[in-house]
């Protein structure tokens, strides 16, 4: 099994006129194989935020209760995407990605068509435990084919342009459960129906992609594009072990740690909207399932432009440079966040504006904290690094958003969440100064 995930070897050298063909074609081919392929991932693992006023309504669990299972989610994609991230680094993406995807729809498969698997607390934690680990393989297998077939130069634009992926996986959950509940009247079709999608998605990825371009017979990206970066040379080319990765390349750096403590405050503020949208819009603005349904899609397409403003934005304005770009978004998204929880019951636009707002606005800092970090090390190492951010928000910020959260709106009710997600705005904007100094330092 291990053996499959290994990176191809380095194949001889193709024609020079056969390899720029090959290349344009294959670079187009793979990036709409993990454009798809990484929106399916979002198909399948935010499904249970939806089911959560059913589950209240059915079974008679409470806010934190749901929230403690949801946070399993977290937990796992937190240290997955860590750990499976260093595995990524020395695997094949054409293998890594569909194989995640596969395994991840099977958990939705078992929650949709199992009364079993909601039975109790402790069975949701262990397969949303489970769905969280087999998730955290779909960012560092992304991440690794963007750095060995796009050049420096490229990445801002590519990574933006990628990264809307997950906001179109996210955000047709809505609607395929709208169209699910109408077809079979069960509210299960939340998991079982963009699962199914899912697996089709994990067939074409397969299909899709690439290992290297070395393993094609093809230069590296660095030589086709003529863009070395500052250090480059044999090393760069070559497979690391997981001790230097570790040790040389992610421990010692400062901006990234900086990078990972902003990241746990980003996803508080993204999974804390999010997630409990559809309770909150429910409970205290007097939603239904459908209004909810098409908010929670509005918040993530809303996402889509912002993403790519931000990503041009700290191309274009900002020479590169992530950090500004990050605190002005972060800045907004307070702004957004304050109308969202301020806003009367009674004008339902003005939600829906403020939500659409925080979607627009808080995924270019999402971005632009794993782009920083896979900038910030060798690209051998660029799925670690990229891990480690993750681990961070996903462990610390969306565990938070979850379970704690949840229990905070059960014991000081939503104004006391929403002081949590609003002090979680002032420190991730301070983090990211802080990541903003050494860089301006680091490039002047």
């Amino acid at each position: 099994m291990i053996g499959i995930l290994r990176p191809l070897p380095t194949t001889p050298r193709l024609p020079e006129q056969e390899a720029e063909e090959l290349y344009q074609k294959l670079r187009w081919q793979i990036f709409i194989g993990i454009f798809v392929g990484y929106a399916g991932y979002y198909l399948v693992r935010r499904n249970f935020s939806l089911a959560i006023p059913h589950l209240i309504e059915n079974y008679g669990y409470t806010r934190g209760e749901l929230g403690l299972a949801l946070s399993a989610i977290a937990i796992a994609y937190g240290l997955s995407k860590f750990l499976m991230g260093n595995v990524s680094d020395r695997s094949n993406p054409k293998i890594f990605l569909p194989l995640g995807l596969a395994l991840s729809s099977g958990i939705m498969f078992l929650f949709g068509f199992s009364e079993w698997a909601t039975s109790s607390v402790a069975l949701m934690f262990c397969l949303l435990f489970l769905n969280g680990w087999f998730q955290g393989m779909g960012w560092p297998a992304c991440g690794r084919t963007m750095v060995h077939w796009w050049s420096h130069k490229e990445r801002g634009r590519i990574v933006s342009t990628w990264n809307v992926a997950h906001n179109i996986g996210g955000g047709l959950i809505g609607p395929l459960f709208i169209l699910g509940f109408a077809w079979t009247n069960d509210w299960r079709a939340v998991f079982y129906v963009p699962a199914a999608v899912a697996c089709g998605i994990a067939i074409f990825a397969f299909l899709s992609l690439k290992d290297t371009p070395q393993s094609c017979g093809l230069p590296s990206i660095e030589e086709k594009q003529n863009d070395f970066p500052e250090g480059y040379g044999d090393i760069t080319e070559k497979e690391l072990s997981g001790r230097d990765i570790f040790f040389t390349y992610i421990f010692p750096n400062k901006v990234l740690w900086y990078l990972a403590i902003a990241n746990v405050f980003i996803y508080l503020i993204r999974y804390g909207v999010l997630d409990w949208a559809p309770l909150y819009l429910k409970e205290v603005k007097d939603f239904t399932v459908n209004e909810s349904s098409w908010a929670y899609f509005f918040y993530e397409w809303a996402g889509i432009p912002g993403t790519l403003l931000c990503g041009w934005m700290s191309d274009r304005y900002f020479k590169a440079r992530r950090a500004p770009a990050g605190i002005l978004f972060m800045i907004l998204v307070t702004l957004a966040i304050l109308i969202y929880w301020l806003n009367p019951p009674g004008n339902p636009g003005v939600d829906i504006a403020a939500l659409m707002a925080i979607g627009f606005l808080i995924y270019g800092p999402v971005m632009l904290v794993g782009l920083f970090a896979l900038e910030l090390v060798p690209k051998k190492a660029a799925g670690t690094a990229a891990g480690l951010t993750g681990l961070f928000g996903y462990l610390g910020g969306t565990v938070i958003a979850n379970a704690v959260l949840g229990y905070t709106v059960d014991f000081f009710g939503w104004n006391g969440g929403f002081l949590l997600i609003f002090l979680a705005c002032l420190l991730s904007i301070l983090f990211l100064a802080m990541a903003m100094n050494v860089e301006k330092r680091t490039t002047t």
